[in-house]
């Protein structure tokens, strides 16, 4: 079982391999015995232990790590340095005909920072409780865990005899955590991922508490928004209109009654949490610094607040967009907006759903379980 401080989930050494051998070979017969699974562990420890949160990730080390492992596997690997400082570790598992389209499984190396002081144990120490076999690490579910599952899987159907059809490539990029604009984002505008020819990726979706694993096609698009309101400066003792801080309170509260009526569909269970649009302020920024603090005489020009703003697919974009530049951020109010990182959406796309039942043992929701799509 591998526990990480966002929640807890099942995943012994056996489960470790079962999806990405999977995914990888169908049809075969391949067991991971008892005796591997110290080995199994040992390895993953190594990895959890590479402190790669941000904002200063230890990339160096952890591509040394994935180098070190594509060496024991025998398998062709470089070592790519699209924006200096941040590797992008590529291995290459040659298939049988390398003239196929070819497989992309994907993971980061990268992972969020970890509040030391509130962890049980040290998040980079990977330590096992001897009770329950828990392992406490950051990574260890976001994303570390596939990662290892990949590169566990190959070494047992490399065990088996077992060669692929078609090429594999493994990718463990950079900075996912942060946008994957260095990392991902130029590695898919490369010639080198043209070249590869890829015709379908696989990376992260869910951890599972239990044996069966969820297959996701479809996923919530980040917008990180930055509000920016303006308004003449003004002696702190006065009483003005349309300052600053008041057009961006108001703005404030337009969004807060916009997430409340999200949140309030969640918690009567009308939706999901994937099928509503998730808004949080990330920060506030206002004010003229001083030594102490803050000049508390002056009413600032300027106000900004910062927003992290999750989209499912099945949103109507033009509509969302209206609302903010109408009520959110209106130019009526001196207000403006802008966002930071806008990406393009990852919709579902029906053959997946084909393509999900031929790989995996498919079961229909049962009568307690969501029967709505998840995302």
């Amino acid at each position: 079982m591998i526990r990480s401080d966002y929640r807890r989930c099942s995943n012994h050494p056996r489960a470790l391999l079962a999806t990405a051998v999977m995914l990888l070979l169908p049809m075969a017969t391949v067991t991971v015995e008892d005796t591997d699974s110290p080995s199994i562990i040992s390895r993953f420890q190594e990895y959890l232990r590479i402190n790669t949160a941000h904002p200063s990730p230890s990339y160096n080390e952890a591509a040394d790590f994935i180098a070190s492992q594509a060496k024991s596997l025998s398998l062709d690997f470089q070592i790519l340095e699209l924006v200096k400082g941040k590797p992008l570790v590529l291995l290459k598992w040659a298939g049988k005909n390398p003239a196929l389209p070819s497989i992309l499984l994907n993971s980061h190396t990268d992972v969020v920072p970890a509040e030391h002081h509130k962890w049980d144990h040290p998040p980079f120490q990977a330590h096992i409780d001897p009770s329950s076999g828990d392992i406490y690490a950051r990574g260890s579910q976001d994303m570390k865990c596939v990662g290892l599952q990949y590169l566990e899987a190959i070494r047992k159907l490399q065990a088996s005899g077992f060669r692929p059809l078609r090429t594999v490539y493994l990718s463990f990029v950079p900075d996912e955590e942060i946008g994957g604009n260095d990392g991902a984002g130029k590695f898919a505008n490369s010639e080198i991922f043209k070249n590869m020819n890829v015709a379908i990726m696989l990376d992260e979706g869910l951890a599972s508490p239990t044996e069966n694993y969820r297959v996701f096609y479809g996923e919530r698009c980040p917008w990180w928004m930055v509000i920016k309101a303006t308004g003449a400066p003004g002696h702190g003792a006065k009483l003005y209109d349309n300052t600053a801080m008041e057009n961006l309170l108001k703005s404030i509260e337009s969004v807060r009654r916009f997430r409340a009526a999200q949140f309030d569909m969640v918690k009567a269970g009308l939706k999901a949490e994937g099928e509503v649009i998730s808004v949080n302020m990330v920060f506030l920024k206002a004010g003229t610094p001083s030594p102490t603090g803050f000049v508390m005489n002056l009413q600032p020009s300027e106000a900004q607040a910062g927003f992290d703003i999750r989209v499912p697919p099945t949103v109507d974009v033009a509509s969302l967009e209206r609302r903010i530049a109408e009520e959110w951020a209106p130019p009526t109010r001196n207000m403006t907006f802008e966002f930071l990182n806008k990406n393009e959406y990852l919709r579902g796309i029906d053959i997946y759903e084909s393509i999900i039942k031929a790989y995996a043992s498919y079961a229909e929701p049962v009568k307690d379980e969501a029967s709505r799509a998840e995302l």
